[in-house]
């Protein structure tokens, strides 16, 4: 069993050489009372200095592993062994329903798998060769040199103040009236509607949202045990007539909308619709949660203002935002702003959770935009994008025989086929052609989409864009062909 042992370069060795040991006693491979060679026979066989071996053995004896008898050599210690302990617990009998539905629906897990040398447009993460790392690492050193060991301690549940500061200054920027409202720091945006989810009381069982919509947020509706009303989306957004039917035939405890560049149409929801959104949920007393999906990647036309901006003085908007599909996604860095009385529960929440989100993370992020670079990265950032939406959009008019392409700009488009075609048998067969892509089914709360797609440009080279997207269309055409 000694001979087994292999050096692994960059790690000191006699760390590697007690945990060796120490797996090879905790699996019962060394007895115990059994002797262990000596520190200079050891050093011998591995190829190691004996000092080496000597300080592994410190360590082992340490932890109670081995003890020595001067003059007569290390033994192992006498301990019962995880071997003797009989179980065959079945899990899957042990698992809640929540987590059930978590395993079910984990596209990560049960979707099409890509190969190095793929096409993959199944991903709208932003382009890691754009993220400025200089930047990056001269804001850790900045924040170290200002704060020091603080940095690697606790910090608290709502945020790192700093970091809250500079993001409420940047919400208001985007016309947000931070009067009577307040901020929590979450990990990412998937934490914050998680929390804001567990937090509401669900009196009704039900929500509504736009049909199609984030996966993500579909699978946390079913983990909280929530019925989805989807409302079909047009191209301004999703129709208010079916909003106003539903919210007077049911009642509902929550409405969620992803306004600009909606995941997965990219539909940019227009001013005069968003104003109507606000009052409907506002008469019949339904919290708005808002994601702010991508809000940042506009490439041409004007600004328009968050739903929670355009609420004004009203309290029943909950704004999740993130930089993920922009900047740093890595981070894992979200907030959420809302009534002041609210979050002082999420706050709780957050803590009774995850204590709080990492403080290093947070504290790296506010010195990057205190240090003035975000602006002229985003600036960068939206060149390049706008030039692969622009190219993808000539590609799939011009390769892809499409009923309708969804898109007003963002890191993705949404196409619509023919109804008889079947969006999985695509897939498929573009696959063994060496591409992918999203089917829209997932995106459904209905069950629908079966001839819908997305395709994520953002991380694909202009090249492989038209290659890819040729490639898909040369498929769907075979397929109505008979082919």
């Amino acid at each position: 069993m000694f001979q087994d042992f292999k050096l692994i370069p960059g790690r000191p060795a006699y760390l590697q050489v007690r945990d060796y040991l120490r797996l090879l006693i905790n699996r019962g491979w060394l007895t115990a009372d059994q002797k262990l060679p000596s520190t200079r026979e050891l050093g011998n066989v591995w190829g190691v200095s004996r000092n080496t071996v000597i300080a592994a053995y410190q360590e082992l004896a340490d932890e109670g592993l081995i003890y020595s008898i001067p003059g007569q050599g290390s033994y192992a210690s006498p301990a019962e062994r995880a071997d003797t302990i009989v179980a065959n617990m079945d899990w899957n009998k042990r698992m809640s329903e929540k987590a059930q539905t978590a395993e079910r629906m984990d596209v990560m897990k049960h979707g099409v798998r890509g190969e190095r040398g793929m096409i993959s447009f199944m991903s709208i993460a932003p382009d890691e060769s754009l993220f400025p790392l200089q930047y990056v690492k001269q804001a850790l050193v900045d924040r170290i040199a200002a704060e020091g060991e603080i940095m690697l301690n606790y910090g608290y549940a709502q945020g790192y103040q700093p970091l809250i500061e500079e993001l409420k200054r940047y919400m208001e920027s985007k016309g947000i009236d931070m009067k009577g409202k307040d901020m929590l720091i979450t990990n990412g945006f998937t934490e914050g509607l998680d929390i804001v989810l567990s937090a509401m009381d669900k009196r009704h069982g039900r929500v509504i949202c736009e049909n199609p919509t984030h996966h993500s947020a579909i699978k946390l509706f079913k983990m909280h045990g929530l019925e989805i009303e989807g409302i079909a989306m047009e191209h301004d957004g999703m129709n208010m007539e079916q909003v106003t039917n539903a919210l007077e035939e049911r009642s509902y405890d929550l409405a969620y909308l992803i306004p600009s560049y909606q995941n997965p149409t990219g539909v940019v929801m227009s001013p005069s619709k968003r104003m109507t959104a606000i009052r409907l949920f506002a008469k019949h007393g339904i919290p708005v949660i808002e994601d702010g999906f991508s809000e940042e990647l506009r490439y041409s036309g004007a600004h328009v203002a968050p739903l929670i901006a355009c609420a004004g003085g009203a309290n029943h908007v909950i704004y999740i935002g993130s930089f993920s599909k922009i900047l740093f996604p890595g981070m894992r860095i979200g907030w959420i702003i809302a009534d002041e009385q609210l979050i002082s529960y999420l706050v709780s929440m957050k803590r009774a959770r995850t204590i709080h989100t990492s403080t290093l993370d947070q504290a790296v992020l506010y010195q990057y935009l205190h240090n003035g670079h975000f602006e002229s990265y985003l600036k960068k950032a939206k060149s390049v994008y706008k030039r692969k939406y622009e190219w993808a959009v000539q590609c799939c008019e011009q390769h892809i025989p499409l009923r309708r392409l969804w898109g007003d700009g963002g890191l993705h488009l949404f196409i619509e086929l023919d109804p008889s075609v079947n969006v999985e048998d695509v897939l498929m067969k573009c696959r063994e052609q060496g591409v992918l892509f999203t089917p829209g089914s997932r995106f459904y709360t209905d069950g629908g989409g079966a001839n819908t797609f997305r395709i994520g440009f953002s991380r694909v080279s202009e090249p492989d864009i038209e290659r890819g997207t040729r490639i898909i269309g040369n498929v769907i055409k075979q397929i109505i062909q008979g082919g």
